[in-house]
């Protein structure tokens, strides 16, 4: 097939994107297939549309020219108005397929999926309005709640109603305050007294205008993904310092991950029924990724969906997969299959 590879981007996980849509890119074409890989915001300057889905290709230079905006990419942001780069959309057109590896804001929360809706270009993943869902935390515990998907007790606040009395929560410290639409725990932020929560709301509300603040559920953090409807293992993830933050994520060594999980079957059996549960109560598509906390007693609680997973060396759904006997290629491919089957029925 001819693909192209989405990644980079505007959104705060714009480097792990690009690790995720590099290794994906590789993948593919060690199955056969005629991947390229495209920067969507940045584009591609030329391209030769003779021949758009060349036989030979090198990953690692397209990967390198991607990088090379890293530097420049607030004065790009402030010089463009269309958020498509050169040659993307075009690119995108003339493929069979475009493989969605980006994270975040302008890629995961749905604007490119409505866009390539009204395109009739095909890609990855769930459509836009449950992108859209998920991408908004406070939106997805609401669902969650709808659908008896156990959930952390918190609330959203808005920048411009903001309250630095905790009380109007109905919350007591600790308590986590988290961006409303970030990824990677990026802008996460675990609280314990009055001082660390406003600078908590100050730095999330520097990310975007509503925060979510929640109750501290203390325990084991655990992450299932869902794909085409069908639980894969669970992770255990036991990071050696502090907690599953945006470091300890891509940090090689950083977390204990055990795929998997120690469970007894009946805790696995219900994290899994939570994680279909949630998957349809959002009405995804394709797959995603659930993250969990359990606590010593048994309680199990969703914190939230992930969309686009990450695909990077240290993700977690190519540990799940690796368990079902499937490599990285392999999984690839496979996120790609069951991809399609919305555009065969």
């Amino acid at each position: 097939m001819k693909i192209v590879v989405l990644a980079g981007g505007t959104s705060p996980e714009r480097d792990v994107s690009i690790v995720s849509g590099t290794g994906i890119c590789k993948a593919l074409r060690q199955r056969g297939h005629r991947a390229v890989l495209a920067d969507v915001f940045c584009g591609l300057e030329q391209v030769n549309w003779e021949d758009p889905f060349p036989a030979l290709y090198d990953v690692e230079l397209a990967s390198a020219y991607i990088k090379s905006f890293n530097s420049s990419m607030e004065a790009l942001k402030k010089s463009r108005r269309s958020f498509f780069g050169p040659n993307v959309l075009e690119l995108c057109e003339a493929a069979d397929m475009v493989f969605l590896g980006l994270h975040g804001a302008n890629g995961e929360d749905g604007r490119i999926q409505a866009a390539f809706d009204l395109m009739g270009i095909r890609y990855t993943g769930t459509g836009y309005l449950s992108s859209a869902l998920c991408m908004d935390k406070g939106v997805t515990k609401a669902f969650f709640r709808m659908h008896h998907v156990p959930t952390p007790e918190g609330i959203t606040m808005e920048r411009k109603e903001r309250s630095n009395d905790l009380s109007v929560t109905g919350l007591k410290f600790p308590v986590v305050v988290k961006t409303c639409c970030g990824g990677s725990s990026i802008g996460v932020y675990i609280v314990h007294n009055q001082e660390e929560y406003e600078r908590a709301l100050d730095a999330a509300f520097d990310y975007e205008n509503e925060a979510v603040i929640e109750e501290y559920i203390q325990g084991v953090e655990y992450t299932a993904a869902v794909v085409d409807g069908e639980a894969y293992p669970i992770v255990e993830i036991v990071p050696r310092e502090g907690f599953y933050d945006y470091e300890n994520k891509y940090k090689p060594g950083a977390v204990k991950d055990t795929c998997p999980a120690p469970l007894p079957e009946e805790i696995t059996e219900t994290m899994q029924e939570y994680a279909v549960k949630a998957y349809h109560a959002l009405a995804l598509e394709g797959y995603a990724r659930f993250d969990f906390i359990m606590t010593q007693e048994g309680n199990i609680y969703c914190l939230e969906a992930n969309t686009l997973p990450g695909m990077t060396p240290t993700s977690l759904i190519p540990q799940e997969a690796a368990v079902l006997g499937m490599d990285y290629p392999a999984l690839c491919e496979e996120l790609l299959r069951i991809s399609l089957k919305k555009y065969e029925e």
